[in-house]
């Protein structure tokens, strides 16, 4: 039976909302994580120009943060299962804080491509580790709006990068202020992490209706996993649901790093002076944060209706997949307004299914091994997004970018039909290895 709430407030914390401060800390983080690295992606038409690269000098960069990135979501998700989200982001956040600060010391590509790769690997924990805060801190039937609040931080933190970067610029007149001032958001963002986040089952400002809250939904999804151990990366591979839930994210979000860190670069190279069209640049993240909130809601208002969780999981899912074919019609068009509103809704379905694939690992595995999940996805993602940033950088420099986005149209629906096929109900769901969805 569902325990019921009492929203009275008290003197320590708001009875029952506690854990949506937490999910607040988590948003703020992620917002945080991608101004310090949009920092050189609004940057980069001026360091092209003052480094004189070309774009397949640009996408080294790049992928150098991939790589990293990538890799080190393999090895972060088991660190943060081990040494838990609170003492895992505090490393990890301090890290790539001070990473992003060292930037400012870069002199040429090689010197960038190394301190990318440094900050893609300190970075590389925040996802595995709010999803993990998340499967602590939220019922299932509440996850998929937490979820959308911490993912949303990527579309804010993306559509706050151009004017913070850009206005640093300015007035200093020089871009290596820039990674001084955004770097050092991550160490001020440390100082209220450290004093809120604990675990609900010891938290010291948590009410004793919030803790049963949070528990009960625990206790009523526990897995029959024996010792209770954290799985290893063998058993979690032999999962159709694992596999489903890397593949839906290897195909899809390279979608959206091709926004972020190709956006203002496809722009000028359209014609459009970066400075004029910053209201543009702003818009699909704008979009992106709708997507968070509508993808996460509507699944949430879904399964508090009745609809089983991994339905409504992928009903989302397959409508973000088909809306984000709408970057294609883009190459017909030279106009800004409507290129841009193409981009928003691509952006917006691809939130909106971005946040259901984030949240699988939270509704399939137990706590202790969701961080690992999250990782592994992620790792998928990095590979996906390296390979489709090398072609990117290669087909803008001999052709153009129509052929990106046309890809970029279709490919996502392959992840799509990956979560489709994969992720459901079946013998390790009998035996109690994943949970029922």
């Amino acid at each position: 039976m569902e325990t019921r709430v009492n929203f009275a407030p008290v003197r320590t914390a708001p009875r029952g909302r506690l854990r949506w401060w937490i999910a607040g800390l988590l948003f703020l983080s992620t917002v945080v994580n991608y101004i310090d690295r949009q920092t050189f992606s609004v940057l980069g038409p001026h360091l092209k120009q003052e480094f004189r690269w070309t774009n397949s000098d640009f996408a080294l960069a790049i992928i150098a943060f991939r790589v990293a990135y990538s890799f080190g979501q393999i090895g972060s998700g088991p660190l943060l299962d081990r040494l838990g989200t609170r003492l895992g982001l505090t490393l990890t956040v301090a890290f790539y804080s001070a990473v992003a600060i060292s930037t400012s010391l870069a002199t040429g590509l090689l010197s960038f491509c190394a301190f990318r790769f440094l900050l893609g690997l300190g970075e590389s924990a925040n996802w595995p580790g709010a999803t993990k805060a998340v499967s602590e801190w939220f019922p299932r039937r509440e996850s998929g709006w937490a979820v959308a609040l911490f993912d949303s931080g990527s579309s804010i933190g993306g559509a706050i990068a151009p004017a913070l970067v850009l206005g640093l610029y300015h007035f200093f007149g020089t871009w290596r202020p820039a990674f001084i001032v955004t770097g050092a958001l991550g160490l001020l963002w440390l100082a209220a992490f450290r004093w809120l986040y604990h675990r609900p089952e010891e938290h010291p400002l948590i009410s004793p209706e919030e803790r049963e809250h949070i528990l009960a939904d625990r206790e009523d999804g526990r897995l029959q996993a024996g010792d209770g151990s954290r799985a290893s990366y063998g058993e979690l591979l032999r999962l159709r649901q694992t596999w489903g839930v890397i593949i839906g994210k290897a195909l899809t979000d390279p979608v959206w790093f091709f926004i972020t860190d190709w956006f203002a670069v496809y722009l000028v190279a359209r014609g459009f002076a970066l400075e004029d069209s910053l209201m543009a640049f702003w818009v699909p993240f704008l979009a992106a944060d709708a997507g968070n909130f509508l993808g996460g809601g509507l699944s949430s208002a879904m399964i508090g209706r009745g609809v089983p969780v991994g339905k409504a999981r992928k009903i989302v899912i397959v409508v973000g997949g088909v809306g984000m074919g709408f970057l294609a019609p883009t190459i017909l068009m030279s106009s800004l307004l409507p290129l841009t509103i193409c981009f928003a809704i691509a952006t917006c379905c691809y939130a909106a299914a971005s946040t259901m694939v984030l949240n699988l690992p939270a509704d399939l595995f137990p706590s202790r091994s969701v961080a690992s999940v999250s990782g592994m996805s992620g790792a998928g993602a990095g590979v996906g997004t390296i390979i489709a940033t090398f072609l990117t950088g290669w087909a803008a420099d001999k052709y153009s970018f129509e052929p990106i986005l046309l890809a970029a149209s279709v490919v996502p629906l392959i992840g799509v039909a990956a979560v489709l096929l994969l992720v459901r109900n079946d013998q390790a769901t009998a035996a109690g290895r994943v949970r029922p969805i």
